[in-house]
């Protein structure tokens, strides 16, 4: 483990890995949650080949994609406050050599990247759409919670073009856009492959949906039993 320099405000938080790897958070910027745990889990990852996290905010899910796979992976960020935070993580755990932060907009990074050069991509993009009058005083957080800089139709069409044929791209969302998410990966030839919706426990209803999609699979889908955050 390195030393880093931290910024004001910040601190350093265990990931409880059994690699012991820690991550840069603050509480000025969104800090990553359960959900991005639960996608590093479920996506279906090469143990080699390239990988890409899109709105990777503090770069975590790339971090824990490592104690799963020894392929290169590259993480894209809009914001330069998470990606620079997202890069002293990477700086701090040694693993520059396998993960790469990228400060960019997902819709241009689709466009100069080239075409299907990911074996597996996963996302972890805004929730919410935006509706007239939302605004956060935090920039940060509306940014990450809110679809400000890219929609998800905007998501799903830069994964469909950064995956190759037969690649993976595994995304988690909110079930109440269920619907949006299977319409946009078909418009773009993700054909929907594994869903599980994740409930807070037994009596609840599922308050996240996690999707894996085939970029030009043949149609048959399964449905996962249903996970529950706490017995």
């Amino acid at each position: 483990m390195q030393d880093v320099q931290l910024e004001p405000n910040e601190r350093i938080d265990d990931l409880m890995t059994e690699t012991g790897l820690r991550i840069i958070q603050s509480r000025e910027v969104f800090s990553f949650s359960l959900d991005a745990v639960l996608l590093s889990k479920f996506a279906t990852i090469p143990k080699r080949g390239r990988i890409l996290d899109l709105c990777s905010g503090n770069g975590v899910i790339p971090m824990l994609l490592t104690t799963r796979t020894d392929a290169k992976i590259d993480a894209v960020e809009i914001q330069p406050r998470l990606a620079d935070m997202a890069r002293r993580s990477v700086e701090m755990n040694g693993l520059s050599d396998q993960i790469s932060i990228i400060e960019a907009d997902l819709k241009i990074y689709m466009k100069e990247a080239g075409n299907g050069i990911y074996d597996a991509v996963t996302v972890n993009p805004p929730y919410m759409a935006v509706k007239a009058g939302d605004s956060n005083p935090n920039e940060h957080y509306a940014i990450a919670r809110h679809e400000v800089h890219c929609t998800l139709d905007d998501v799903v069409h830069a994964c469909a073009g950064l995956v190759r044929s037969g690649g993976k791209v595994a995304m988690v969302h909110r079930p109440s856009r269920f619907i949006d998410i299977i319409e946009a990966m078909r418009k773009y030839r993700l054909e929907p492959k594994r869903v599980q919706f994740i409930h807070p426990n037994a009596r609840g209803e599922a308050n996240m949906v996690l999707i894996e999609a085939i970029r030009d699979g043949k149609p048959e889908l399964r449905l996962l039993p249903p996970y529950f955050v706490y017995e």
